[in-house]
């Protein structure tokens, strides 16, 4: 299978050679990487053979390279990225083969963008708030049990089953339950000093990570000590969030994590200023039918990265940006998907000039 290794020694595969990203945006700072996105071309006998590699990549996905054929298919999506390549300015480009000024950019630019580039902005959206839950609500160490979501019915009100347990100097595991029916997820409680033997109560539940209780097997003659309502919604939640706490805080990001804590406002301002950069894009999509790489509204974009506005603020000026993106759309007489049949000749054409020199 091919890799960069292989490209970087095949370079006369490649069509284009771009730097992307926030280089090209005009928003990079000190510390961003150098982000490298392109096109390449495999060999006819590659090709044609059952070592086709439709994408070439680093591990961290800030160097990416695209198979013809794969750029094409993105490109009558309207995919965002690959359109950027096509308008990449001319100072970030690094290498572009002769046979690409067959395409002229305008031909692929749709109806499509509206929901591509809005896509991508609302999946940053997302982003930002799952880190602000994170940041607002951030997970002990320490995992809780089932035995937590565990509550004793005591008058008109109730109390934790692990303060009833204590109480009394019993343990969950002395303990027995009985389906209630008609009550979901509320049984009755019984214990081992009312003369029911150990061996028929199999305690509330089977450990810390388990997720459903245990029901023990009880003489009808007997009467339950309390009531018990167990919220394993409630736990089956808790637990997958737990999970994606600490998985995101295995991975994420040391140092945009901490300009995050930084700035104070709870979320992340990369993400916030990619979802502007992108409705902005959209807008100018629909206005003037091209995509603007390098930003214009640079100052406005990095005051967002700076944390300078309110979190909620700038969500209420995303609805805003998003509402006045759709009119745009809507008025816009941009076909509704690109041309599938210029496309297709578009990449023979390509295909067959680079093959045939």
């Amino acid at each position: 299978m091919q890799t960069l290794d292989w490209l970087y020694a095949h370079r006369s595969c490649l069509l284009l050679e771009v730097i992307s990203g926030s280089r090209a945006y005009g928003l990079h700072t000190p510390q961003s990487d150098m982000d490298i996105k392109g096109i390449y071309i495999l060999p006819k006998n590659i090709f044609y053979g059952w070592r086709y590699a439709e994408q070439i990549s680093n591990a961290k996905s800030d160097i990416v390279y695209y198979e013809l054929k794969r750029f094409m298919e993105l490109l009558m999506k309207n995919n965002p990225t690959i359109l950027e390549l096509l308008y990449t300015p001319e100072e970030s480009v690094i290498y572009k083969h002769p046979c690409l000024d067959d395409i002229n950019p305008g031909w692929f630019l749709s109806k499509l963008c509206r929901q591509s580039f809005a896509g991508y902005a609302e999946a940053q959206i997302k982003k930002a708030r799952g880190l602000n839950k994170k940041i607002v609500n951030p997970f002990s160490k320490e995992k809780k049990s089932m035995l937590d979501f565990c509550y004793v019915q005591q008058g008109a009100g109730s109390i934790p089953l692990s303060a009833w347990l204590h109480t009394y100097a019993y343990l969950q595991q002395d303990c027995g339950l009985s389906a209630i029916p008609h009550f979901r997820d509320v049984y009755a409680l019984f214990h081992s000093s009312q003369g029911i033997e150990k061996t028929k109560l199999r305690g509330v539940f089977s450990g810390d990570e388990s997720q459903e209780v245990l029901l023990s097997s009880i003489p009808p003659h007997i009467d339950p000590l309390c009531i018990v309502h167990v919220n394993k919604d409630g736990y089956s939640t808790y637990c997958k969030e737990y999970k994606d706490y600490w998985n995101w805080v295995e991975v994420r990001n040391e140092e945009r994590y901490q300009g995050t804590l930084e700035h104070g406002k709870n979320y992340d301002a990369k993400n916030m200023m990619h979802v502007f950069r992108l409705l902005t894009m959209a807008e100018e999509i629909a206005r003037h039918k091209r995509v603007i790489v390098h930003r214009h509204d640079r100052d406005f974009l990095l005051k967002i990265r700076r944390g300078e506005f309110g979190y909620e603020y700038l969500l209420q000026l995303a609805e805003e940006k998003m509402s006045s993106m759709n009119e745009l759309f809507d008025k816009s007489d941009l076909p509704e998907e690109p041309d599938w049949q210029k496309a297709e000749e578009l990449l023979w054409s390509i295909r067959n000039k680079w093959y045939s020199s």
